[in-house]
């Protein structure tokens, strides 16, 4: 029998309908697959390796908060951990976020700032408080300077910054002051005035650089805010997708909070918005030295204006 042209036309176009078919089959299935192997790795790294709780801080408090899309204030730690040493918060920072008003609000606390160390009873440098208790001892003493109320915390190991940085594929941010890094991690490096883009190890130089800065630990601490919303805004963009795998194995190895799986979904739902809206600010003082000591002495009324700034968030 002979076949009809008609006949011989529609079965090609039937073999690759199911071609077709199959390969989008497999690429869902694939895809799938993939979201719950990041879903599973990541609710696995921060429930288990991530999260810690701190008795300074209510988590039935905070929780009801995050669930309720509420102002929160999250205390972020940088420190800087060396073998045998309990390791120095190197950057304080009360990061506020409003998601009502789409808001998002970075103050930031010099770590020589002469305060009252919750706990010891006595007045020191403000970072100290990690180096004598830890983080819960970090915690109490910034609440209790700024007669404020935190909902949750952050550390960062300073190392895990680097790593982070590389995790995203890099960061790009404006740079106010030139000058020429001699060698942190022995590779030297020029920060241009401008816009520039830094890898893992530029961005520890870029950071970490105080002495060349007129500013002094002022103008390193500015850099330091650059760097963390250089970081969120390229970890919250599309591109960054295919790389979510690697930043949880970052953020596993070098971070601690006691935020949960659940409370970081709540973050990422209800308060992805409040970039829209960024105010950054670093508390003022003046630099004395007491008993051959340098400390920065932070004014009454400048605690009191960065009260009122949270306290404005959180009303």
């Amino acid at each position: 029998m002979v076949e009809k042209r008609s006949d011989r036309r529609k079965k090609p176009r039937r073999r690759w309908l199911k071609i077709s078919l199959a390969v989008i089959l497999i690429l869902v299935l694939g895809v799938g697959a993939y979201a719950y192997s990041i879903y599973h790795n990541a609710k696995e790294t921060v429930n288990e390796k991530m999260h810690k709780q701190v008795t300074s801080i209510d988590p039935g408090a905070s929780k009801k908060k995050i669930g309720k899309q509420k102002p929160l204030n999250i205390l972020l730690l940088g420190v800087d951990k060396r073998k045998g040493d309990n390791g120095r918060s190197d950057a304080l920072m009360v990061l506020s976020l409003d998601p009502k008003a789409n808001k998002m609000q970075l103050i930031s606390i010099p770590r020589d700032t002469r305060t009252e160390i919750v706990g010891k009873g006595s007045m020191d440098k403000i970072n100290h408080a990690y180096a004598f208790g830890g983080t819960d001892m970090s915690v109490a003493t910034v609440e209790n300077f700024l007669g404020v109320e935190l909902d949750y915390y952050v550390e960062m190991n300073m190392k895990g910054l680097s790593e982070m940085v590389d995790a995203v594929g890099g960061i790009t941010l404006n740079n106010e002051l030139d000058w020429y890094d001699e060698g942190y991690y022995k590779k030297g490096y020029h920060f241009s005035k401008g816009e520039i883009s830094l890898n893992g190890p530029q961005t520890m130089g870029y950071v970490r650089m105080r002495h060349l800065d007129p500013n002094g630990d002022f103008g390193r601490t500015k850099r330091q805010r650059k760097v963390i919303e250089a970081i969120v805004d390229k970890g919250a963009s599309v591109a960054s997708v295919t790389k979510i795998d690697d930043m949880i194995d970052v953020l596993g190895n070098n971070m601690e909070t006691n935020l949960d799986f659940d409370d970081m979904k709540s973050l990422l739902l209800h308060y992805k918005d409040v970039r829209q809206n960024t105010v950054s600010y670093m508390m003022q003082g003046t630099g004395q030295k007491i008993g051959g000591v340098y400390y920065l002495i932070v004014p009454d009324e400048e605690v009191a204006k960065v009260h009122g700034m949270i306290a404005e968030i959180k009303s």
